[in-house]
This record gives C-alpha cells, structure tokens and sequence, in this order.
C-alpha cells in the first residue's frame, strides 16, 4: 500500500498508482509512462479499435487517419482502415465510428472544477435577464428554506440586464429589493466573473459588514450617495462574507460537509465528460481540495485527468510547496505542481487593473489584488521548487507588471527557467507592446475564447472602440509572435463546453450576431490545437497527451459532426458521442 501525504491528512491510494509512479519533489523528476517504442509495435494485440471514421490527429508527422488502435492506457496506432487490422484479435472492443470525427481529448485549459459541482447545487443565475428576475428567484428560494440558512448562488451579470438595474451605483444593483424579498436568510450571489458579490442586508449583519468599514487592500465596498454599502463587495472585500458563510457550515457534521463537497466533485467530473473534457486544469485548490481529490483517486472516482494549481492562503507556501509537488499519479490522473495568484480583478466588475482609466467609471483604473512583492517572491519559489506559475492577470496593467516580474525572475535563475512555462491565466487586455513578449519569454498564454464572445457586447463600453480593437482578446496576434495560446471556458464563470469556446475564437460571432474583433481569430485547426497540444504544453504534459501519436495516453473523443469543416452555424449544434480516458469508455450518448 502506498501513502500520500499531502498536507495534515494520510491519502491511500493503493493499486491505483501501480502503472505511474508517485512523486514527491525530486529534482526534474517526470512520470510520462512509457516511451511511444516501448508500446508500439506490429502484432501487438488491441484492447480497442476505432475504425471507420476520419481522425485528426494534431500531430504534423500524421495529421489525418481512419483508425486508432489501443492497448492499455496508451495509443497503439494510428492509420488507415487496413493496417488497423493488424492489431485485431477476437479479444479486441470494435468501434465503428461511422463516418465521425475522433480529436484527441479537450483540455480544459482553465476551470474551477469544485466551482463547477457546487453550481450545479446553488442557485444559477447565469439565466437571469434582469434584476427582478434575479430577486423572483432568491425569493421563491427564501420561501423554501429553513429559517437562518444561507441562500447561495452564482452567474448574475448586470451588463446583460435588459433593463439595467435601478436604483444602481456605477451601474450595479442595490440590496435594498433583495434584502425586503429575504429578510432572515443571508444571501451571497457571486458575479459571473467571481469577483464580485451581491449580498443582503442579513449577510453584512453576519460579517460586521458596516457603513463604518474601510475598504480592504484589493477590494472595494461600493456606497450610495450617503456612504451606505451598497451590497456590492469587489475582490478581497467579499472576504467577510464568504467567512460568515463558511463558519455557518461548521454547524453541519464533518461528515456531512465532506458528502456534500464529493458530490459536488462527482457532478463536476460526470459533467466535464460528458462535453468531452480528458484533462482538466484546475485553476486554484486549498489543501482540503486536493485531499478530497486524492480521496476520490484512490476511490476510483477521479474518472478524468486533473492538473491542479495550489492556491492555499491558510499555509506557508515555502512550506507546502515540497511536500505537496505530485506528477502522475494513478495512471497519470492526478498532477498538483503549478501555483495560482491572483494580479487583479475581473472586467464585468470594473477590477482588471488597466494602463488608463475606464471610460464609464473615470476614476477608476481598476485593481491590483495582491501585493507584487508577493508575486516576486513567488515566482522565485516557483522557480526554486519545479512549480510552473499561473497568474491571473486580465487588465493590460496587470499583464505588463506579470511579464515585468516574471523576465526578472528568470533572468535571476536562468537554469531554473528554462522550459519554465509560467503562465498568464486569462490575458484579456494586452498593450500591443506587451503581446509579443510571451513569445521572447517562453510565458503561456492561457485564455478562453467563450469570454470574447461573451464579453464582446459591453467591453467596448468599458474600454472604448479603440482600445478594444487593440488589446481585447490578442488571439491572432499572440499566435503570430510565436506565443503558446491555450483554450478554456473558466468554468463555471462559463459552461464548460470547450464547443463554445472553440466556436468564440473562430468565429468570434457574438449573441446579437456581430463579430467580435475579426482580425483576432484563429483558424479552425489552430482552435483545436489550443484546446488539445497547446493546452497539454501548457501543463508539461505534451509528451504523453494532446495529440493522437502512438505512446500517448488514449484520451479520444468522438463528435456528432466536423467541427473542422462544417459551416459556422452547425459548430454549436455539435455533441460528444463518446468520451475515451485511457482507452476506456466514460461516457457514451449512443449504442454504435
């Protein structure tokens, strides 16, 4: 039996990590499994075959094949129709692909997968096109809850009301409606982006939140006219509120918080599947996450692969860092050695920290969360332990200063950083100056296409027309220099469906039917690359997943239509028909 030890708990894991070897912060150690000669070779027997159908590889020495066979855990071969027979035995599972497209499987590049399950237990207010359909619904949830307990939800985006909210202050909403309709239940609505929240009156009684309160480092509390808050805490400022409601579940048992919190990983993961996700990077867990996860591995419920960014404030990073570094375990399903900050905020909530003010709020550039003395050091412990860093950075502000401290901090450990991968997370909003230094500094551009299209609509009232057509969502241009660009959704700020992302860099179409900054999209096969290799590079990973090569780990997937070839209003309507991790089946929508 082999032990785990992952912060103050003992994580069995068992037979699961017999095939890949645990880790634990030896120098450039890597568990990439098997090399593609080791695995190969004529005559070795099939456990499954995909025949029939057109596969696309991402791999230049093959792009394009008919036939995928697999043996274990790994890709066999790759060809046509006729050579795959060669691999076929009367033990081997036969898939008749019918024509479909096989992709090697989606990365979710940049989600939060415990965020994901939890809003599948909360109130979703990504449907809500008003204020007062938002109230409708947090008051048919008081009517239903038990007295005192907490109302919570997620999704809320006031830029996407129709009619604004009014009364409002900078254009956002006032608890005044929502405290009448939920008098006695605290409520906590985070904002789509997750950097914002709107609460009620009982939920700032609960957090001593008061017209006498300052405003944190990093975070605002947003007042009327007569200095009374609004209901609307931005960044650090939600903090109060999210530990009131964090100490109101320390009346459930132990027992019943640990239930509550492997079901919300058991939907997350059932749904990441089911929209064809293999990989899932998850961008910032605590310790108690990632024991949950080591849990669920040794269980046998971790059913995709996880790459996990630590993020903890509640412990001494030049302390955990060590012990908590893991490459490959259980079959390579669980990765934890990349670190998570936070440089600013978010657009929709007027945080992402900007080179100039924004236009409708003037006086305001937005905000630096945390300290970047506290980026500096980190990134020089990053750098020391074999940790890739990953900061959130979205106004052009914030991503000069990341690129800033990230070229000092390689140029003060130049052996430490070669082939480093730090990563800007989200890199929204980028002065054309900044764009072309990803490439010159080997940084990874980690974005999602879902968001130009989603935020497309309002950036320009934000920014302007000019200064969205020059930095807002830089896909071309950071291809062109030569950048790694990575796809994802920043689930559940979006669905997870990486369809829709894929279509958002594409196609750049927004809802009202406009194009959001034509000159910046991706060609088709440079969108699935982003979401395939280009997101497996970003995580150290692309020697073992990202492209269908013989020796890669077999994470395939099976779509409805071509995404590839079919015209632009079909990419939507596009489903997953079949979900491959490690050669196994883990979802399927039909009976061929």
């Amino acid at each position: 039996m082999t032990t785990l030890h992952i912060f103050s708990r003992r994580v069995s894991i068992g037979s699961v990590v017999s095939a890949a070897p645990v880790v634990f912060m030896a120098a450039g150690a890597c568990s990439t499994g098997e090399s593609p000669d080791s695995v190969t070779g004529a005559g070795t027997p099939a456990d499954l075959i995909l025949s029939g159908g057109k596969v696309v590889t991402v791999d230049e020495s093959l792009p394009e094949a008919q036939a995928i066979a697999v043996a274990g855990d790994r890709i066999l071969f790759v060809g046509s129709d006729d050579d795959v027979d060669a691999y076929r035995t009367s033990g081997t599972r036969v898939i008749d692909l019918r024509g479909r497209l096989a992709i090697p499987g989606f990365i979710e590049g940049h989600g939060h997968l415990m965020g994901l399950g939890r809003f599948r237990i909360q109130l979703d207010l990504t449907g809500t096109s008003s204020y007062q359909a938002l109230i409708d619904m947090v008051e048919e949830a008081a009517s239903e809850a038990e007295p005192g307990a907490w109302i919570v939800g997620r999704g809320w985006h006031q830029s996407k009301w129709d009619p604004a909210p009014a009364p409002s202050v900078r254009g956002f909403p006032v608890h005044g409606p929502l405290s009448e309709v939920s008098p006695d239940n605290p409520v906590m609505l985070r904002h789509a982006s997750g950097h914002a929240s709107l609460v009620n009156a009982r939920a700032m009684e609960l957090a001593g939140v008061t017209a006498a309160t300052q405003d944190p480092a990093g975070g605002e509390l947003l007042r009327d006219a007569a200095g009374h808050p609004t209901g609307i805490l931005t960044e650090t400022a939600s903090r109060p509120v999210g530990e009131a409601y964090a100490a109101s579940r320390e009346a459930m048992t132990r027992e019943a918080r640990y239930e509550e919190d492997r079901q919300a990983l058991r939907l997350a993961v059932d749904e990441a599947l089911s929209k064809g996700i293999t990989s899932f990077q998850d961008a910032g867990a605590d310790s108690a996450t990632i024991d949950l996860y080591g849990d669920a591995l040794a269980e046998g419920e971790l059913r995709l692969r996880l790459w996990v960014m630590v993020r903890d404030t509640a412990v001494n990073p030049a302390d955990y860092l060590p012990r908590v570094r893991a490459v490959g375990l259980g079959d390579n399903h669980l990765t934890i050695r990349a670190m998570k900050l936070y440089a600013d905020g978010a657009l929709g909530s007027r945080g992402a920290w900007l080179l100039e003010p924004y236009l409708d709020d003037p006086g305001n550039a937005g905000l630096n969360t945390l300290p970047l003395d506290e980026i500096r050091a980190a990134a020089d412990l990053a750098l020391r332990h074999g940790f890739q860093l990953c900061t959130h950075a979205i106004g052009d502000r914030a991503n000069r200063e990341v690129l800033d401290i990230y070229e000092v901090a390689f140029a003060r450990h130049p052996e430490e950083a070669k082939d480093a991968r730090f990563r800007i997370e989200h890199a929204q909003i980028l002065h054309p100056d900044d764009a072309a230094r990803f490439a010159s500094l080997g940084v990874v551009a980690a974005m999602q296409g879902i968001h130009a299209i989603s935020d497309g609509p309002w950036t320009p009232d934000r920014i302007g027309e000019q200064r969205t057509h020059e930095r807002a969502y830089q896909f071309r241009r950071l291809i062109d220099s030569g950048a790694v660009v990575m796809n994802g959704t920043d689930t559940p700020v979006e669905d997870v469906n990486p369809i829709a992302s894929f279509y958002g860099v594409t196609t750049g179409r927004m809802p009202g039917g406009d194009v959001f900054n034509p000159h910046q999209l991706m060609t088709r096969e440079e969108a699935l690359r982003s979401y395939t290799l280009g997101a497996a590079y970003g995580a150290h990973e692309d020697d073992i997943k990202g492209s269908l090569t013989p020796g890669k780990l077999a994470d395939i997937v099976v779509l409805s239509t071509d995404i590839l070839t079919v015209p632009e209003d079909q990419i939507l309507d596009t489903s997953v028909h079949l979900t491959i991790v490690g050669g196994k089946v883990v979802y399927r929508t039909d009976d061929r």
